[in-house]
This record gives C-alpha cells, structure tokens and sequence, in this order.
C-alpha cells in the first residue's frame, strides 16, 4: 500500500456486491453541527424590598479594603501595585528631591496618575499629595557603523505628605 492509496477514490463496490447502495449511506449535515447550542437563561438577582436588610451587609468582607474582586478569585491590592511600577528610579536629580518629599519612580506605560497613587499608597503606606508623570522619549545612539535605539521608559514624581519617607534603597 502506498502512502497516497489512503486518498484515491475506491472503485471497488463494498462487500454486499452494489455500488448503489454504499452511495446510500447516510450524510451528517454540516449545518447540524455548526449551529450554536441554546444558551441557558441566566438567574434573576434576588429583589430586595425596601424594608429589608440585604443579608450580607453586616458581614465583614474577607477582601481586604480597596480590593478588586474577581468573579472566581480575589486579586489583592498589592497585585495590581507591582503591576503599575517597575522600579524606583536613582539619579542624582531624584536624590535632591527626596528633600522636597517628592520621589522618583518608573513605571509601565499604561499606568495612570489614580493607578500609581493607589499603589505608592498601598506598597509603602504613605500619604500621596501628588503626582507627575513624566515620558522620557527613546533615543537614536549609534556605535560606529552600528545604530541603534536608548530605550524610553515613562517615570512618575510622587509627593507625599511631610514628615512621612519612603526607604527607596534598603540599607
């Protein structure tokens, strides 16, 4: 048997000796199999009189404070605060500014003003008063005959209330 046999049409009528009748043989549609299942009715929300206490509103909730919860897990705040910033960023401008209350992060492209508050606040437990944020562009730098791109990278000022400090560099 060769390796192509398996695809050639078979002349050979079955062994019940009619040709006819094995042409006969039952098609599945492809329609039938395509159509999409019925989708079940979802359960309607329980309504709440206007007498009556929801059932868990005296409960304490096991999320913690300002916690995003998910249909099927619980993503704590501290999550999402690593996903906003990347690292704290060290030069000589943003060790002057550790004077003025004010230090320097950088943090992922998407992050917004309200996400990188929430997670200054959440990660180092401290007031934010403010924050700027920054775009550092990327840069054309060449070596020899070769050129190439500096990367850019987005970085935010976070000032926060006086008296209060972050420990950016564990001693």
């Amino acid at each position: 048997m060769g390796l192509f046999d398996v695809f050639k049409k078979e002349d050979n009528p079955p062994a019940g000796g009619k040709k006819e009748e094995a042409k006969k043989a039952p098609k599945v549609k492809v329609e039938e199999k395509l159509k999409p299942k019925p989708k079940s009715k979802p359960e309607p929300k329980p309504q709440v009189k206007s007498g009556d206490k929801p059932k868990d509103q005296g409960k304490p909730s096991s999320a913690p404070a300002g916690a995003i919860v998910g249909k099927e897990e619980n993503i704590g705040t501290l999550d999402i605060a690593h996903c906003v910033l990347k690292e704290p960023h060290v030069s000589e401008k943003s060790t002057d500014l550790v004077a003025k209350d004010q230090y320097t992060f950088k943090v992922w492209p998407r992050a917004n003003k309200n996400e990188i508050k929430k997670s200054i606040e959440d990660i180092y437990s401290v007031d934010v008063v403010g924050v700027k944020i920054i775009k550092v562009p990327r840069r054309k730098r060449r070596l020899g005959g070769i050129s190439g791109w500096k990367k850019g990278y987005k970085k935010a000022i976070v000032k926060i209330k006086k008296g209060q400090k972050i420990e950016v560099l564990p001693r």
